[in-house]
């Protein structure tokens, strides 16, 4: 496989490019640390491409000096040789392999620990627009095509430069006379040789942009949402044809591709039996008359076999090269996203926090595509998001005391969420000040900052790993007591024993060997684990029915209390226990106060509680009708 198969979702990401000598530099940069091996790597070529010449000398040799003079020692000296000569280039193999598996896995583990680092660290808005599957091909795909620029390309263009080079030399010292003659056929070989490789390039993007879009159909049907989608909608035979078809593409592209490299391969034995011919043909009449010795006619031959396989290499270096720095190009790219979000100079940490929160006239406004992701890792053909630039915090003010729970109500695209995600800075605010414990939160370090912030969301997040992992993803060393009594006290203990396994049992992809309300209150038996100071809840009792919420609220008020929580619900229970309640509107709070006082005042919050009132008097009704 050339290393243009290596270019993931976007192989048509070559044409027109070119290599920037900047590329070039960073690439050099980048290599540093390995520059050492790259040079023993290509003195290795180079010592390899030196020593192949040495066999067709040694059989001239042989055929001119010893045979004729019947020195059956010579015969033995240079036939020694020959075994000699044969085991340096098993040597030297075996060490040009071992200097391209030390770069290769270097670089590959270089890249992949820099691009993985860099994009977990990216804010969340990076990840709300990025497909997912390209990112994994930058990983993956990208990475491994950078890896052989250096030591797949870059060497086997440096090796095909040498033997070229070395062999015309040595068969113009032997007899330039041939040496000319063998090269007329070079532009009957080159020129077809560029035109079939331009064709099996064309292929070959067409079957990489097909494998792409069938990687992508894999993903999202065989993950459990995908697939449940599917067959509720009963869409098992379309989806079928549908891959079919592009499945049968790549099968025909696959066929066509191995008749145009087969065929051209049968062209380059022609040429270079042809090549071969004449070198005998015409060389034969020299030796004939005298002008030319049998060794020097069999060393001629066996010379002239070794130039075209290497010149054809290089009619495409061009594209090898350009798509192999393309691959290092498209994870520079990734690299080079600036990361809003970092700890500013001088952050410190913030230390036995009480978790007092303040918000100072907060205005924030989603980054849009060019500010928070890359162009090439979005969905291809997007149109742009109407809703960029529109404020959609303005002006907020509140203040958290430690220890207090405040409620945010309000319809929803309020700016409920928004409001939670400020708090542990997973966005950065537009202008205003969030600030912990006196501490604006651009001052702290973001790991002390969410090391203090407990979340729950509408829907947590499972790892497809057991119940203790995922458990202990919140305090690696908690002991299996601390585990019990966390998950005890989120009344999810008593499922837990009764799992297959238990702590060692599998939850599924995204946890969905679980019901609902279990993976809710298996992901509060995890924030709970971590101990924070402050919690964020948002609807995080909502797929619990009302036995299991009043279980889970009974430890939630247990374990919220002396921390400062805030909570996005709609249900009653947690809104009516509020300190207080802000009723957001349209980006700003329009209402503030306790249940009572908002109830009395009969605004927006009168308006939602009444709603709310007779929403759950109807789920409450429904069984007994």
């Amino acid at each position: 496989m050339g290393p243009h198969m290596a270019l993931g979702s976007d192989p048509t990401a070559i044409a027109g490019a070119r290599v920037q000598k900047g590329l070039i530099r960073r690439v050099w940069r980048f290599a540093r640390s390995y520059r050492p091996m790259l040079a023993g790597f290509l003195a290795t070529i180079v010592l390899a491409a030196l020593i192949d010449l040495v066999p067709p000398l040694l059989i001239r040799r042989i055929i001119d000096d010893a045979l004729p003079q019947e020195d059956s020692g010579a015969v033995a000296l240079l036939a020694g040789l020959m075994v000699a000569v044969a085991v340096a280039q098993a040597i030297l193999s075996l060490g040009e392999r071992l200097w391209s598996s030390k770069i290769g896995e270097g670089l590959i583990y270089d890249l992949r620990v820099a691009l993985f680092d860099h994009v977990q660290r990216m804010p969340l808005g990076f990840f709300t627009r990025t497909q997912t599957g390209a990112l994994v091909s930058r990983m993956n795909n990208d990475v491994i095509g950078a890896q052989r620029a250096i030591t797949g390309t870059l060497g086997a263009v440096v090796s095909n430069v040498i033997v070229v080079g070395t062999t015309i030399a040595a068969m113009l010292i032997l007899e330039w006379r041939l040496t000319l003659l063998a090269l007329v056929v070079l532009p009957v070989f080159i020129l077809p040789a560029k035109r079939v490789g331009r064709r099996l390039q064309d292929l070959t993007r067409e079957q990489m942009d097909l494998n792409a879009s069938m990687n992508t159909t894999m993903t999202e049907r065989f993950g459990v949402a995908g697939a449940m989608l599917v067959k509720l909608f009963g869409r098992q035979d379309q989806e079928v044809g549908e891959f079919g078809d592009r499945a049968g593409r790549v099968r025909d592209i696959g066929v066509k591709t191995a008749v145009y490299s087969r065929t051209f391969f049968i062209a380059l034995g022609l040429v270079g039996a042809v090549g071969t011919a004449l070198i005998y043909w015409v060389g034969g009449n020299l030796v004939i008359s005298g002008a030319l010795t049998i060794g020097t006619l069999v060393a001629l031959g066996t010379y002239v076999t070794r130039i075209y396989t290497p010149l054809t290499s290089l009619t495409n270096a061009r594209v090898d090269l350009m798509t192999a720095f393309v691959s290092f190009d498209r994870v520079f790219e990734v690299l080079d996203t600036p990361n809003p979000i970092q700890d500013r100079p001088g952050a410190v940490d913030l230390v036995d926090p009480a978790g007092r929160i303040e918000l100072d006239d907060v205005w924030f406004t989603y980054p849009t595509g060019d500010e928070a992701s890359v162009a090439s890792l979005e969905t291809p053909g997007a149109l742009p998001d109407d809703a960029d630039g529109a404020p959609v915090l303005k002006g907020v003010t509140a203040t958290m005391d430690a220890g207090t729970m405040t409620a945010l109500v309000g319809p929803s695209g309020a700016g409920k969420s928004t409001v939670a995600s400020l708090i542990p800075r997973l966005y950065e605010i537009t202008s205003g000040a969030v600030a912990v414990d006196g501490h604006d939160v651009r001052d702290l370090t973001q790991r002390s900052l969410r090391q203090a912030i407990g979340v729950v969301t509408q829907d947590p997040h499972l790892f497809h790993e057991t119940v203790r992992s995922n458990l202990l993803y919140a305090r690696p060393d908690a002991t299996d007591a601390e585990l019990e009594a966390a998950c005890r006290a989120a009344r999810i203990w008593e499922v837990i024993c009764a799992l297959p396994n238990g702590f060692d049992t599998l939850v599924g992809e995204r946890g969905y060997r679980l019901s609902g309300g279990e993976k809710q209150r298996l992901a509060i038996a995890r924030m709970l684990l971590k101990d924070p100071c402050i919690v964020i809840l948002d609807e995080a009792t909502s797929h619990l029915d009302s036995e299991n919420e009043a279980a889970v609220q009974a430890a939630l008020d247990e374990a919220l209390r002396g921390r400062t929580s805030v909570v996005i619900a709609h249900r009653l229970s947690t809104i009516v226990a509020a300190d207080q309640i802000l009723v957001l509107d349209e980006g700003q709070i329009v209402e503030r106060g306790t249940h009572v006082e908002l109830l009395a005042s009969g605004g927006l919050y009168a308006d939602l509680y009444r709603t709310l009132v007779r929403g759950e008097a109807e789920a409450l009704e429904a069984p007994a009708s």
